[in-house]
């Protein structure tokens, strides 16, 4: 087993509490954010393959798609089992018990949050 295996049983060990202070989910950033960074790379490198296909209505590109679709799925369930909440492509939100702490990629850090009947254009600047 890898390091970085152990690393993320214990982070979903530690977050599967419904709430969560701005420490613990700026402690959760670093993963999250390899784990995003590694899932966009993975749909640009797909898109790069559509835009290779002058028909779009090629059944190769159908595939492509399904793969792309597999790959957000996939992002948005390792998401939620570290307790955050996707909430669009390539953003999470943390539940904070006030609203949310709120990440959009590839922002370095978690520094907005917004309350629960807002969305991502609601952000406020934490202080």
């Amino acid at each position: 087993m890898r390091m970085g295996e152990v690393q993320l049983e214990n982070v979903v060990e530690i977050n599967r509490k419904k709430f969560f202070t701005l420490q613990e989910a700026r402690q959760l950033l670093p993963l999250i954010y390899r784990m995003t960074e590694d899932s966009s790379r993975e749909v640009k490198a797909h898109l790069n393959r559509i835009d290779a296909y002058s028909d779009k209505a090629h059944p190769s590109v159908a595939a492509i798609e399904e793969q792309i679709n597999a790959i957000i799925d996939r992002w948005q369930v390792k998401i939620e089992k570290l307790g955050a909440e996707p909430k669009g492509l390539w953003m999470a939100d943390f539940d904070n018990g006030d609203g949310y702490f709120c990440w959009k990629f590839p922002e370095v850090e978690i520094n907005h949050w917004h309350g629960y009947q807002d969305g991502f254009s609601g952000r406020i600047l934490i202080e």
